[in-house]
């Protein structure tokens, strides 16, 4: 199954290193940065998941729940949190899926034939409170995930929702947006009364 942009994330209801959830009431109001891994007990994913967990605040004020996923049972998954929270100095607290028979992998489409059969890929996928897609991202097995990029998406993911903006190449909280195409300058005065600087017609650059 191919996942887009926009598309509603698939529901199902599996084991956790939490509890059993499903996965469209486990959401609530929240994000979710729903994030799959090979397998358990792997140097890379070790890793991913320990910087997760010392990022706990940072997603929590974002109103974002972590979610992970690994093509493993959920007793595997508890003795690998050992060792993520002692070799990583932190504490795992969200919940890490159980998928040992690859069905929520397959459902979002985290197995790719080129790399394993049956191990998931390093998939990554923002899901806003209504239940849709809003960005995905596929890292090779072997190369680890940047965190600095995921929050960095989820600010400007918001912040576009909240402000009506679209952002610019490289852009970080606090630097200039733009103001999309779709608005005239006429709802551009009531949007933004700060005023903006026009590049040139379809650029039309503002601070928040």
């Amino acid at each position: 199954m191919s996942l887009h942009i926009g598309d509603i994330a698939p529901d199902f209801t599996a084991e956790t290193t939490t509890g059993t959830i499903t996965f469209h009431d486990w959401i609530g109001e929240d994000w979710v940065f729903f994030f799959s891994h090979p397998g358990d007990f792997t140097p890379v994913c070790t890793t991913e998941i320990g910087r997760t967990a010392q990022l706990s605040a940072e997603f929590s004020k974002r109103h974002v729940k972590p979610l992970g996923l690994s093509t493993d049972g959920v007793a595997e998954h508890m003795d690998w949190i050992k060792d993520v929270n002692d070799t990583q100095n932190t504490r795992v607290t969200f919940p890490i899926v159980a998928d040992p028979d690859s069905t929520v992998a397959r459902l979002y489409d985290m197995i790719h034939d080129h790399e394993s059969t049956t191990a998931a890929v390093r998939s990554v996928f923002i899901i806003d409170p209504d239940h849709k897609i809003r960005l995905t991202m596929t890292y090779p097995m072997n190369v680890g995930r940047n965190f600095d990029e995921i929050l960095r998406v989820i600010d400007a993911l918001q912040t576009a929702d909240a402000k009506q903006i679209a952002t610019p190449a490289d852009w970080v909280p606090g630097s200039k947006v733009i103001i999309p195409t779709s608005i005239t300058d006429s709802q551009a005065k009531d949007l933004f009364p700060q005023g903006w600087t026009e590049v040139r017609r379809y650029l039309r650059t503002t601070t928040l």
